[in-house]
């Protein structure tokens, strides 16, 4: 009113007044200026104002063109089109011509601010950058300019920088600074940044609520949302959409759905923004059936669909179930042309690829006239969840640009997919060229570090984390303790466990498992009752490691006691994975019968693991018969399962069935089954070297050979195994021996040769000895031996001596043999005890020391053997635990580390270190 009526002077008094200032008061100004000539006051509102429309630079031109300055009225129109259109050479030609001419310092100035902007918004920040360092004392929208600038080039630290460096600060740097952190993702600093500003007497407006209400939403705070909304309602009884939609999104996001209605309800006005905002919030828990109905309520309200409304409730029709409401919103896009959006484009290709039809989301992708980095992202997961990898690999190299979340999704794809070294390739590749990971990168590397069992790398990926800033990370650690559990490493995974200063349930999942993947099942039911101290509610995948644990560990009364109050204690009901584990307790322990009956009164029909357990302990305990119902029953889920066919054969074998082992054979020939060879791996020179049965493909493999002939001949030179030889080099090289001999051609004599064997245990694989030749050379040799006696056992070692042989192996075949002799039945623990001492006095009582520790129907022998070695680098110790319950002959659960020089890993499938050296 004032300035319409000329009054410009009391126009700005109203206008100082005014504490939350929009476009529309700063253009009235600057009308007002222009109206009665004073242009240079004019320009200096224009150049303060924190953002301008269409209007602002209308009135500016306007003005010099009534004050007959049409050169600053087309310079000022060419600024405005090349700061909206980005037109960024004809910007260069202007500023060109601004520094060649004088115009006067004050338009000179309203062109630097200009400049300075349309840079910035054209992404060219470098540029703006050298605008900003020629003028001598820059304004406040400068300085806020550069911080909004660098936040988009360089992030959120030289953004605060920038703001710290800042003479005076108003609103607008104060909201720019809080907004920037919060949409980086730093909610916590977003909201020290509020009090900070309201410590120094900043009045916070409309834009600061909705930016902190944004940080509170996206750290979940409900607590400090709840205390900026009574904060608002203080100051501001009546909330406006920008404020109230802040609300809504914070409340639904929270989980408090109720409150968000409440505020949303008692908005004045609803716009697009309030109501995509109730919507994503109840899409968020999943309730796509009320996100539909509200959104069927916007369509009756006077309000415009808008890009972003579309987008989420297309994300709410991701499934089979609304799959037709995604289709003909689709077509309403296409149909209005909104399909043109990025948002959009993105929402339907990620719409289609949650449905499962990835060509429907590979045709909208390829219509896009526009895609950023989200849409290739979504057409890799898409390839990635049917199981394409060459093709999400396809997409990922044809990108225009990656970050950091393409590239977690691309090793995601990898590692999920089980092609762990392909991934650890990428993240090699990520590190060379100049991408820094963050934590979702860390923990994926390192659990295919876990999954390959290769400790050296996944060390060295940690030690990374760490100098980035990420070994405190929860999940990062979580993928540590699991990376040191399955390498054997327990005592260091507890370590790292430790230092978790906040456990998740996952934590504790991941120390579970990693001690019953290592035998020790006592320590798993420890963990897990500090788990529940800690008030941490167990899942089924903690009762998966504590049943483990038990079987391990021979703890049948303790498996049995969990398996039957999961449901009641915690409402965890047994899976699949949970029976299974229970079926394989059962049958370590001997109690087949009651294994059996635990199948037959499963509520769902038995997996191939459960049989798989249950052939397992047949195998153990000699039941042919029961075997043979477990074969046809496994067959039933794959007829071609060489495993179960070689394990009938050996149950067969045990039993003196030499007939039935030729038929099982014979069946296997005609039917064109073959046994699915293991393979084992080395590290060399941060490579890892593969090798299967009878390799061929390996680049030195004539030198591999050659070094396996050369630990032939010395076996035969010792004139102890030359009946076995011929035989054992007709069943061929398994790949164990062709990864040590690798690693003997190509390794130091002082660094230790670790080899990793991805196999099932099987006894009579495990036959072979270390023997150290001459000086510093070790070469382990394999033979096959059968000791009868501690006598004949004695008589080895000491045939050895000579050579500083070390034949730990051996223990195993003597404890098979003194086993069955005894003919061990259930609850005999103490007879046991007393023939297995007696041997060992009649013997040697100095030679060998039995350490005995009893549990209910458990029985664990520890024998270890431990000798002085001649050479530093050889040590003479080994230690071998066996379990022996019911009728089962054993168990064994070890890795062997010799000579400091030969450390073998035995996986059981392929994944779990049975043993550690660091316990030896």
């Amino acid at each position: 009113m004032y300035s319409n009526c000329n009054l410009i002077d009391d126009a700005c008094r109203v206008f100082s007044n005014i504490e939350y200032r929009n476009v529309f008061s700063w253009n009235t100004m600057i009308s007002g200026f222009v109206e009665l000539g004073r242009m240079s006051e004019a320009e200096k509102v224009f150049e303060e104002m924190p953002e301008r429309d269409s209007v602002s630079w209308t009135a500016m031109m306007s003005g010099y063109f009534r004050n007959r300055q049409p050169e600053n009225t087309l310079k000022m129109f060419a600024l405005m089109a090349c700061g909206s259109l980005s037109y960024i050479k004809l910007a260069l030609q202007l500023h060109s011509l601004v520094e060649k001419f004088d115009f006067g310092s004050n338009v000179y100035m309203a062109i630097q601010n200009s400049m300075m902007d349309m840079y910035i918004k054209s992404g060219k920040v470098s540029y703006a950058e050298r605008v900003f360092s020629r003028i001598p004392n820059p304004s406040l929208f400068c300085w806020n300019s550069m911080i909004y600038g660098y936040s988009k080039l360089y992030g959120v630290g030289r953004a605060f920088d920038m703001f710290n460096r800042m003479p005076e600060r108003d609103s607008v740097s104060w909201n720019t600074m809080i907004s920037i952190f919060s949409q980086h993702g730093f909610g916590v600093q977003s909201l020290s940044t509020f009090v900070e500003m309201w410590s120094q007497g900043v009045r916070p407006n409309s834009m600061t609520y909705a930016s902190v209400l944004s940080a509170c939403t996206s750290i979940y705070d409900l607590e400090w949302g709840t205390h900026l909304h009574a904060r608002i309602v203080r100051m501001e009884p009546t909330l406006d959409v920008l404020v109230g939609s802040g609300l809504v999104d914070m409340y639904a996001k929270c989980g408090c759905l109720e409150f968000a209605r409440r505020v949303f309800d008692s908005l004045n006005e609803h716009n697009a923004v309030s109501w995509t905002s109730l919507i994503s919030g109840v899409a968020h828990f999943g309730l796509e059936e009320e996100a539909l109905e509200l959104f069927n309520q916007m369509r009756e309200a006077p309000v415009a669909l808008d890009e972003f409304t579309l987008a989420t409730i297309l994300g709410v029709c991701s499934g089979q179930k609304h799959v037709s409401i995604g289709e003909q919103l689709h077509g309403y896009t296409i149909k209005t042309g909104m399909d043109s959006s990025v948002a959009i484009g993105n929402a339907v290709v990620t719409m289609y690829t949650k449905c499962g039809n990835v060509q429907k989301a590979n045709h909208a992708f390829e219509l896009m006239p526009m895609r950023d980095i989200i849409s290739w992202t979504a057409m890799i997961t898409a390839f990635s969840q049917i199981g394409d990898i060459e093709k999400a690999r396809k997409f990922f190299d044809q990108m225009p640009e990656q970050n950091v979340i393409t590239w977690n999704s691309m090793l995601s794809t990898y590692t999920q997919h089980g092609f762990w070294e392909e991934g650890l390739k990428l993240y090699t590749l990520m590190r060379r060229e100049g991408v820094k990971p963050d934590w979702i990168t860390f923990a994926t590397s390192i659990s295919a570090c876990a999954d390959l069992a290769i400790l050296k790398l996944g060390i060295q990926i940690v030690s990374q984390a760490e100098k980035l800033g990420f070994g405190s990370n929860v999940s990062v650690a979580n993928s540590v303790v699991t990376m040191y559990s399955r390498c054997g490493r327990i005592e260091e995974a507890q370590k790292v466990f430790d230092l978790i200063h906040e456990k998740n349930l996952i934590s504790w999942n991941a120390i579970m498992a990693g001690y019953a993947q290592n035998g020790q099942g006592r320590k798993v039911i420890e963990v897990f009752e500090n788990m529940l101290e800690m008030k941490c509610s167990p899942d089924h995948i903690s009762y998966v490691s504590v049943l483990s644990g038990c079987s391990h560990s021979g703890l049948v009364t303790e498996g049995k006691h969990y398996f039957y109050s999961m449901t009641e204690d915690f409402g965890v009901f047994p899976t699949s994975e949970h029976f299974s584990c229970m079926v394989d307790l059962l049958g370590r322990a001997g109690l087949l019968e009651e294994a059996k009956d635990l199948i037959d009164g499963m509520p769902f029909k038995p997996n191939a693991a459960i049989w798989g357990a249950l052939l397992g302990a047949c195998r153990t305990h000699c039941e042919s018969k029961l075997a043979e119902f477990a074969v046809r029953n496994l067959l039933e889920f794959d007829v071609e399962d060489s495993g179960s066919y070689i394990l009938l054969a050996n149950i067969y074998s045990d039993s003196g069935k030499l007939e039935s082992v030729a038929d099982v054979r014979k069946l296997m020939r005609e039917k064109g089954i073959r046994k699915n060879p293991g393979c084992s791996w080395i590290e060399v020179e941060n490579r890892v070297h593969v090798f299967t049965v009878d390799e061929t493909n390996h680049p030195q493999i004539k030198e591999i050979y050659r070094m396996l002939e050369e630990m032939m001949k010395k076996i035969e030179d010792t004139g102890r195994y030359n009946t076995a030889i011929s035989s054992l080099r007709g069943q061929g090289y398994h790949s164990e021996k062709l990864a040590v001999a690798f690693g003997l051609i190509s390794l130091p004599t002082w660094r230790p040769i670790h080899c990793v064997m991805d196999t099932d245990f099987i006894i009579s694989r495990m036959d072979f000895a270390l023997v150290e030749i001459t000086g510093n050379l070790k070469v382990l040799i394999f033979a096959p031996v059968e000791i009868k006696s501690w006598s004949e056992l004695k008589k080895q070692l000491t045939s050895f001596q000579a050579t500083q042989a070390f034949l730990s192996i051996l223990f195993l075949f003597l404890m098979r043999s003194l086993v069955r002799e005894i003919s061990l039945q259930a609850r005999q623990n103490k007879a046991l005890k007393d023939v297995l001492q007696k041997k060992a006095l009649e013997e040697d009582p100095e030679f060998f020391t039995l350490k005995f520790s009893t549990s209910y129907e458990r029985l664990y022998v520890g024998v270890n053997f431990c000798r002085a070695a001649v050479s530093p680098f050889t040590i003479m110790y080994a230690s071998l635990f066996l379990r022996i319950a019911a009728k089962q002959t054993f168990s064994v659960a070890f890795l062997l580390q010799i000579s400091a020089r030969v450390e073998l890993s035995l996986l059981f499938n392929g994944r779990i270190p049975l043993f550690d050296s660091s316990t030896c």
